[in-house]
């Protein structure tokens, strides 16, 4: 893409990730940090300006059609159900969940999407925000980064993440429902805390967080103690997240068993294929 570069995308009046060192972008990353201390979500609205969000959501759109559907009957857990516990247990607790990921291996070179994860200085902004020493790319070949579409009917189920942290991008909302919902900080590392667990899975609201998530916001969320979901998508137009992968360990990659599930697929492509199917 002439004269393109994944800066121009954000809005850099109110991010400026080209000088970190910046008064505004001290300001930003002291506040993201302390998001994250008080409920382990830092927004940032507005992080893409208007016309890179409509730059985004045209890619998006032609990207969704690469994607890999999966859908089926998923945990807070992500692993199969331990029959060890009691049948009303959360261990034992299945939702429905459906969704489509579009892998990194087939997102074109020319993708403002790609450019942007692949940006330097979009990863030096977000290890300056999780505070956590160098941060790496994801070097799984398809899951360092994707394009999520999720469709009417759709959601993600009440689920904990089996990675510290996550970072994503909202591109389209839905007309209704897609809301990112949360329960911060709900189990901690030497307690699960199942009663209260159980308690959000029969429909207990009180503590819900529901994070806006609007077009253009960066959400950078520590989803391994916190309990979130994707409510159910309604109508016609299709929820568009970029999620964007890191790790603070070099070389980092996911398993095939994986991929098989969330690409349909375990081969991958050493370039992005130009036409899809490849």
């Amino acid at each position: 893409m002439p004269g393109f570069s994944a800066s121009s995308l954000v809005d850099l009046e109110r991010y400026p990730i080209e000088d970190l060192s910046h008064q505004t972008a001290v300001a930003v990353i002291a506040q993201a940090r302390e998001q994250l201390l008080s409920s382990g979500a830092a927004e940032l609205p507005g992080f893409i300006h208007p016309e890179g969000v409509k730059t985004l959501a045209e890619d998006a759109a032609k990207l969704a059609l690469r994607g890999h559907h999966s859908q089926g009957l998923g945990g807070p857990y992500l692993a199969p159900a331990d029959e060890t516990f009691a049948a009303d247990h959360p261990r034992r607790f299945r939702e429905a969940f459906a969704v489509c990921a579009v892998a990194y291996d087939i997102i074109p070179f020319s993708s403002p999407l790609r450019q942007l994860y692949d940006s330097d200085l979009v990863l030096e902004f977000i290890s300056a925000i999780l505070n956590r020493g160098a941060l790496y790319r994801y070097a799984d070949p398809c899951g360092a980064l994707n394009l999520a579409v999720m469709a009417e009917g759709e959601q993600l189920q009440w689920h904990f993440d089996q990675t510290d942290f996550v970072v994503s991008l909202a591109i389209q909302s839905a007309e209704g429902g897609g809301a990112f919902e949360v329960v911060p900080r709900i189990r901690t590392a030497s307690d699960e805390h199942y009663d209260e667990v159980a308690e959000v899975l029969a429909g207990q609201r009180e503590n819900v967080k529901v994070l806006e998530m609007t077009p253009g916001t960066l959400l950078v969320f520590e989803g391994r103690h916190s309990l979130h979901r994707v409510s159910p998508i309604a109508g016609p137009r299709l929820r568009h997240v970029g999620l964007l992968a890191y790790d603070t360990v070099p070389g980092t990659q996911s398993s095939e068993h994986l991929r098989e599930l969330r690409y349909g697929r375990t081969m991958t492509y050493g370039a992005p294929p130009e036409l899809w199917p490849a």
